[in-house]
């Protein structure tokens, strides 16, 4: 497996509430209040091929999910709709989530794959051998 740089959308000077809470251990009970509608990722790049795993249980890949892709930035939009069909308490999350990753240089827009297996959407791009991103320049000396 060969690990290769990926490159990410710009930080915000501030980080996402939720993040800031998970310095504080005393607010460790309080982070899943703010993300609940995460959705949590795994990327790698393996084998010339760039993965992206979402964990989005519960939803119809066919219908409730729509993957995108414009100017080097991979989109994953999914759906789970609330089928309330008992009165007792429930911590499940529903609604619309979303992420966006930036693909890796050498990605091809064009090839690109997705797969869901027991709660997992895998979207895999392929990835061809990006250019020498650093190239050294030697200075003349007068």
């Amino acid at each position: 497996m060969t690990t290769l740089p990926v490159t990410r959308e710009p930080h915000s000077l501030f980080p996402d509430f939720s993040d800031f809470l998970t310095a504080f251990p005393s607010f460790a009970g309080i982070r899943p209040m703010f993300d609940t509608r995460l959705m949590r990722l795994e990327d790698e790049l393996t084998e010339g091929r760039y993965e992206v795993r979402a964990e989005i249980p519960g939803i119809d890949p066919a219908k409730d999910v729509d993957i995108t892709v414009c100017n080097g930035q991979l989109t994953i939009k999914a759906q789970r709709s609330e089928k309330k069909e008992f009165d007792g308490r429930s911590e499940f999350s529903y609604g619309s989530f979303v992420r966006t990753v930036s693909l890796p240089q050498g990605a091809d827009e064009d090839d690109i794959k997705a797969t869901y297996d027991k709660g997992i959407l895998t979207v895999s791009v392929g990835v061809s051998e990006p250019a020498k991103a650093e190239k050294h320049i030697q200075v003349a000396n007068n």
